[in-house]
């Protein structure tokens, strides 16, 4: 039974995936990762613990296929977190810095008071946002004892080198270009940002493209000495491709802690209206590129409501939505300030317009439809900046097979959305580049081809006009500088 080995390294679990060479999903075996919050606003993690994460899962998921054999090994992560390590020993020499942690948030405050933010923007298609690398590698780098040969990277690149026994220090561009030290047109780290950050491009690893040789595993428990590892890419760049979203104007919505929009574009677009530029994937040198949106908290407000609430689980919380009144309160979610497309790190998580006659269904129904809503700024944000058309629209993650979650995106976004059976999509977005990359598919036409269970899900109310209000009435809140507020 010849099959891809998967690695999914998300930011709560490590999965690995057997595909087969058909693109279908024979095992799954999952993990822990573990994560710790040292200070308000920092989020960190182990890099010994999440090497071993991938061990667990890999060994549970070929303990449920012993009779596999492994052709090639591929790599999606977690984008935007990044750690530093020991280039002889391989000795980590600082925690994972988290995508959520907030730490830099002074230094991207001081670069753009310094007036940097136009031409990093220029350069890597992001914003000046502590969510972003730039600054969390010169943090990580100014704490690494003096003397130390060190090398920095991506969660890829950390994987890779774990699997190649140090052997390998490689990226690929997709997760180069949400380091915001890559600048996208040349497809090179950038002398000018590495300057502006404070990071010497010396410990930062080779950018490859997503479908390419990485090396070859050593020492990996459960897997032969000499796989080949043929792919890595960013876990939501995985997710479009594995969807098969190749033309322009296709997407996909990724739920989970946060949540992930992006869409294919024709070619590079400069951003703007707090949306970024990203390469999408990189095939035979050629980059495809997409435009993204990043939401901070998405479905992570689900738990934090249903303990609020008392009730048994997330499962209650949504029925419970489900029976709420028209009207309501307003919820936003920025427990760690917003994303996409507003990018304020000082906006605060809240209720407004509550009242004596508020229910708790409708305090329910506020926390889901901000999960809704906040798709729907980002996704009319991309429209102003392409032709304004989007075309299939993809939904996967966790939450995205909840149907009344899934019914109130597709009724706020006017849009027929796509529900996918399989949760793995970025776990067989990445098998299929390593197929690609192996010729076990020949193009991107028989990517396309490959069976996929679907279901489309249609907009079937229009209430979400007077929903909408609510909802800007609420970002309007959240977002507003409490001085100004004092003062008037």
């Amino acid at each position: 039974m010849q099959a891809i080995l998967a690695i999914d390294q998300g930011t709560t679990n490590s999965k690995a995936v057997l595909v087969s060479l058909k693109g279908e999903v024979l095992a799954r075996g999952s993990a822990p990762v573990g994560i710790s919050y040292p200070k308000p606003g920092w989020v960190e993690q182990d890099p010994a613990r999440l090497w071993a994460s991938v061990c667990e899962a890999i060994a549970a998921c070929l303990n449920a296929a012993p009779d596999a054999t492994i052709e090639a090994i591929a790599i999606s992560n977690q984008r935007e977190s990044v750690t530093v390590w020991d280039a002889g020993t391989g000795e980590p020499l600082g925690p994972v810095l988290s995508w959520q942690c907030r730490r830099t948030a002074p230094d991207c405050e001081r670069l753009t008071r310094e007036g940097h933010l136009d031409r990093v923007q220029q350069i890597t298609g992001l914003p000046l946002d502590p969510m972003f690398p730039g600054a969390k590698f010169r943090w990580l780098l100014d704490r690494v004892p003096h003397g130390r040969s060190v090398r920095a990277g991506t969660i890829d690149s950390w994987l890779i080198h774990c699997m190649t026994g140090g052997r390998t220090h490689a990226c690929d561009a997709s997760n180069a270009a949400r380091s915001q030290l890559f600048d996208l047109n040349a497809q090179v780290w950038s002398t000018e940002l590495c300057s502006i950050f404070g990071v010497d491009p010396g410990v930062l690893p080779e950018v490859r493209d997503s479908s390419a040789d990485f090396g070859r595993t050593s020492g990996v428990p459960g897997i032969a000495d000499g796989t080949p590892i043929r792919a890595a890419i960013g876990d939501s760049h995985a997710a479009l491709f594995g969807h098969g979203a190749f033309q322009p104007g296709d997407g996909k919505v990724t739920f989970g802690t946060g949540s992930s929009i992006m869409t294919t574009l024709a070619g590079y677009i400069a951003p703007r209206n707090g949306i970024t530029t990203t390469v999408a994937w990189r095939i035979a040198g050629k980059p495809t590129f997409a435009f993204e949106g990043n939401i901070l908290v998405s479905a992570a407000s689900l738990p934090w409501m249903t303990d609020i609430l008392g009730l048994a689980d997330v499962a209650a919380l949504i029925d419970l939505a489900a029976t709420a009144e028209p009207g309501g309160p307003g919820f936003v979610p920025a427990f760690v300030g917003l994303g996409a497309p507003y990018w304020d790190s000082n906006a605060r998580a809240l209720f407004s317009q509550i009242n004596f006659s508020t229910s708790r269904a409708q305090m329910a129904r506020a926390v889901t439809d901000s999960i809704a809503f906040q798709v729907h700024d980002v996704v009319s944000a991309m429209k102003t900046q392409s032709d304004g058309v989007i075309g299939a629209l993809y939904v996967d993650g966790g939450p995205s097979q909840n149907r009344f979650l899934m019914q109130c995106v597709a009724d706020t976004l006017r849009h027929t959305v796509i529900q996918c059976e399989a949760p793995e999509a970025s776990a067989l977005g990445a098998a299929y580049l390593a197929g690609l990359s192996l010729g076990i598919f020949p193009d991107l036409d028989a990517i396309s081809a490959l069976p996929r269970q679907t279901v489309p899900i249609a907009p079937v109310t229009n209430d979400a006009p007077e929903r909408l209000k609510t909802w800007n009435d609420a970002v309007a809140r959240s977002t507003l500088d409490p001085a100004t507020a004092k003062s008037e």
